[in-house]
């Protein structure tokens, strides 16, 4: 049973991660080139999407994974079990990775961004070429926090049926009074959560340029 919902909470989490990295990235960019200031200044998206990641960071997950089920649902047919429980970890951290790659933009020295703008570059030219590349340390540490918290809501989304080491938790260890299922299933997230983050500091040294 624990083998098989390590499996079911690594499924959740690569899939959410791979999810929210997809919509946070460029919504993280839009925020942070519309800014005051940036390369594709606009005052009014930029207060519009900033309230609007506002709101969605500001639900906690155990609201919003209830808040969701008719959309969660719609999407995938059922609102309990791994496949339903991606659904709002995805929705839960896009929000986060945007505020993250957004932090990761205003890090990057000006002096690069205006020596690429006299070079005749393109502000989309601009994105990939320079901002993308000198923030990828820093995505890339962000991104490592990103999943380390879905591994702590994927265990929190077994209180609603979602499967995984939350799930194995809750209901053989809390509900039957076991006490090394619960021991077990701590220990394993335990390590899961050290082995991601030293892998994601190690790939964040590799690709730093300091």
């Amino acid at each position: 049973m624990l083998q098989r919902a390590l499996i079911e909470t690594l499924t959740m989490v690569g899939a959410s991660t791979v999810i929210a990295a997809a919509a946070g990235l460029p919504l993280g960019l839009i925020l942070a080139c519309t800014a005051p200031g940036h390369i594709l200044e606009q005052r009014l998206i930029n207060r519009i999407l900033g309230a609007i990641i506002n709101v969605g960071r500001s639900i906690p997950f155990i609201i919003l994974m209830v808040a969701v089920i008719p959309f969660t649902r719609f999407v995938v047919g059922t609102s309990i079990g791994t496949t339903a429980a991606i659904v709002p970890l995805s929705i839960a951290a896009t929000p986060f990775v945007a505020r993250l790659v957004e932090s990761a933009v205003f890090e990057i020295d000006k002096g690069v961004i205006e020596a690429a703008q006299s070079m005749g570059s393109s502000p989309w030219q601009i994105i990939w070429k320079v901002l993308i590349p000198e923030a990828l340390p820093t995505l890339v540490l962000g991104l490592t926090i990103t999943t380390v918290n879905l591994i702590g809501y994927s265990a929190m989304a077994g209180a609603i049926g979602g499967g995984g080491l939350g799930d194995l938790a809750i209901r053989y260890g809390y509900q039957r009074f076991r006490a090394d299922v619960m021991i077990q299933t701590v220990v394993v997230l335990v390590i899961l959560v050290q082995a991601l983050q030293m892998l994601g500091d190690w790939a964040s040294r590799k690709l730093s340029k300091r």
